[in-house]
């Protein structure tokens, strides 16, 4: 046998998403190249290691085991990495962070800092619906998980990283200067998906006011409703977070109305005694001295809303 390293990786992804698509998107390579190198580890067994059934990709159970092997080869590899670095005296590991997927216009301005500084330390961020989130941190996948609503269920600490604002937002050209409560029953609203945190405040806004909605539209990320929004489709409940340069272009505005905005708070939560590794330790050490700066520097622009 002559597989490779990147084969193995490769192969390795696509169990983990169970797609080949979605491990191209995940690698940051196109689909045929994941398709290719697939095959070509495939070729050198005799028995199958994945089938399609329905156009559903499953992997078989001799295909279970050599993942189950090829993560444990890939892990002694980031092993040597680190082991190389740590002898050089660098701060390595991994850091693996669940990220709802709103928190994508987030996160990354608060790991960019910690990642430059320490640049043996490999992030591994998994952007995902809220119930994705908290199944990888109660499963003890990840290391945190960056949340706009708290779970209730799970034992959790936490640190608060920025305040989060919902309005109802429209499209600039098209849509009414001002909406009143009882209006709700006549404008198409746009929902993101079950399972959504975005989608759970919005659901909860409408309970509380008592709101008829007749007429509504669901979609499955925060750039579909963005892009149904842009093209006169309706109005939507979304994070402020998620739409600055549409407001900046003008393509989308704020309508004002009463109970709105919906304030939350984006926080970093962990499970509560987990036992943090060197890096994540001190990514929590670097967060407490950064973070009032990096929302001055990066997120001032909220302010004004």
């Amino acid at each position: 046998m002559n597989y490779t390293l990147n084969q193995l990786q490769i192969f390795l992804k696509v169990v983990q998403t169970g797609s080949v698509t979605k491990a191209a998107e995940a690698l940051f390579l196109t689909q045929p190249a994941v398709s290719i190198q697939l095959k070509n580890f495939q070729d050198q067994f005799n028995i199958p290691l994945t089938e399609v059934v329905g156009r559903k990709l499953y992997v078989t159970e001799f295909g279970k085991e050599i993942a189950q092997a090829a993560e444990e080869i890939v892990n002694q590899i980031h092993s040597i990495n680190y082991k190389t670095l740590a002898y050089q005296g660098q701060v390595t590991g991994r850091l693996k962070i669940s990220v709802v997927s709103t928190g994508k216009y987030v996160m990354p301005y608060f790991l960019s800092g910690f990642i430059r500084q320490h640049p043996g330390v490999e992030l591994v961020m998994d952007v995902t619906n809220k119930e994705k989130v908290i199944e990888s941190l109660e499963n003890n996948e990840v290391d945190f998980a960056l949340v706009s609503i708290l779970p209730s269920a799970l034992n959790i600490e936490r640190m608060d990283l920025l305040q989060n604002k919902l309005y109802l937002v429209g499209n600039s050209q098209n849509s009414e200067q001002n909406i009143a409560l009882e209006d709700f029953e006549k404008i198409p609203l746009i929902f993101r998906e079950k399972g959504s945190g975005t989608r759970t405040t919005m659901e909860g806004f409408i309970k509380h006011k008592n709101i008829s909605v007749l007429k509504k539209m669901e979609l499955t990320s925060n750039e579909a409703v963005k892009q149904a929004l842009l093209a006169g489709l309706g109005y939507s409940i979304m994070p402020l977070i998620g739409i600055r340069n549409e407001l900046y272009n003008q393509e989308l505005k704020i309508i004002p109305i009463k109970g709105l905005p919906i304030k939350t708070m984006w926080s970093l939560i962990w499970m509560r005694g987990k036992k943090h590794s060197p890096v994540s330790e001190l990514y929590l050490q670097y967060l407490q001295k950064a973070k009032a700066e990096i929302i001055e520097e990066r997120f001032s622009w909220c302010e004004q809303y």
